[in-house]
């Protein structure tokens, strides 16, 4: 319905059979209507986007077989369980996900089964990104991103730009899509820091940026941003370690990699601080102290994928360049698990 006939239904104006007298009304109806309509048509959508990826986020790991192709039914049971086991929202085709091996084909599969499975329950966020800022607005403009409710864009890799040339790439990114946009600062893996500052002026100046995956291990940064941030801009954790102080600083959650093996404790974890119940979940946090350090010494997703291995949810199968993780931390991994009762 337009904006000016909601108006006239409300004042009465509508088809009216009012009387002469009644003429000035009529017309100061109108032209309030129209400032009304005028007003809303031109409303600032900046108020409309907010972030809505809060509490434990899955960033969900792809299962092969055997022969390397996508186990599919594997996947599926895997989003059955974390989504039985207090999963928030869920991060598709990241770098947990193994994406960069993964086909275009594969991708639109895994994000239409995805997608189909969760029926909005929860929601999805999903990766897109790259060094080309160019290549990432047209997949923006032109992919097919139905049934997805966010996207994570990594920070470019490999040609290191300046804190200017970040702000230009994601301000770019953030003008090429209407979804809500959570950057992904991961220095370790990119080779390039987005500083507080520039993360903060994303923020104010991008009314879609949202909120950012913090990945850079420095809680001063991050405490940083937290402090300066507007306050409908959201900073999330992007390592499963530091959830727990970086939720008591202010984040609103975590994008999880131990999440896809032990969705319930993590969740539990979250859920506790947020209810400022700091004691019980910092036992829950120690609990999986030397799990998180085995999750990643032989990168991910090598560790968790060897851990849903162990609990019997998919192959322990990688993509080259990355292979399982090694025989002498598959033990160790096992023992603990064993004296957690996972």
């Amino acid at each position: 319905m337009m904006h000016d006939e909601m108006c006239f239904r409300h004042f009465g104006c509508k088809g009216t059979n009012k009387p002469a007298n009644h003429e000035r009304k009529l017309s100061f109806s109108f032209a309030f209507c129209s400032f009304i309509s005028t007003f809303a048509r031109n409303l600032d959508v900046h108020s409309m986007v907010y972030n809505i990826f809060k509490g434990l986020g899955i960033a969900l790991v792809t299962p092969f077989k055997q022969d390397g192709s996508v186990d599919y039914d594997a996947l599926l049971r895997l989003v059955d369980y974390q989504l039985e086991n207090g999963a928030d929202f869920f991060c598709i085709l990241a770098t947990t996900g193994e994406t960069p091996t993964l086909t275009a084909e594969e991708k639109l599969r895994i994000k239409n089964l995805v997608v189909d499975k969760v029926q909005a329950r929860v929601p999805i966020l999903m990766g897109c990104g790259g060094y080309n800022t160019a290549a990432v607005m047209n997949e923006l403009k032109n992919g097919d991103f139905k049934g997805i409710d966010g996207v994570l864009s990594v920070c470019p890799y490999y040609n290191k730009p300046s804190q200017e040339g970040l702000y230009q790439h994601f301000k770019a990114i953030a003008s090429a899509t209407s979804l809500p946009v959570v950057l992904y600062n991961v220095p370790g893996r990119t080779g390039v820091n987005m500083k507080a500052e520039t993360t903060v002026r994303l923020a104010r100046d991008c009314y879609n940026i949202v909120a950012i995956k913090e990945a850079s291990g420095n809680l001063e940064q991050v405490d940083e941003i937290i402090k300066n941030k507007p306050r409908d801009f959201d900073v999330i954790s992007g390592d499963d370690a530091l959830t727990f102080p970086m939720v008591s600083c202010g984040a609103v959650g975590v994008i999880s990699v131990i999440g896809n093996a032990l969705p319930r404790e993590f969740s539990k974890m979250i859920r506790l601080q947020m209810r400022g119940e700091y004691e019980p979940a910092r036992i829950i946090h120690h609990r999986f102290t030397d799990l998180f350090s085995l999750l990643f010494v032989d990168g991910n997703p090598a560790g968790v994928k060897a851990m849903l291995h162990e609990m019997g949810f998919i192959e322990n199968v990688l993509r080259l360049p990355l292979v399982p993780t090694r025989i002498s931390t598959l033990q160790r991994m096992s023992e603990i698990m064993k004296e957690l009762k996972i």
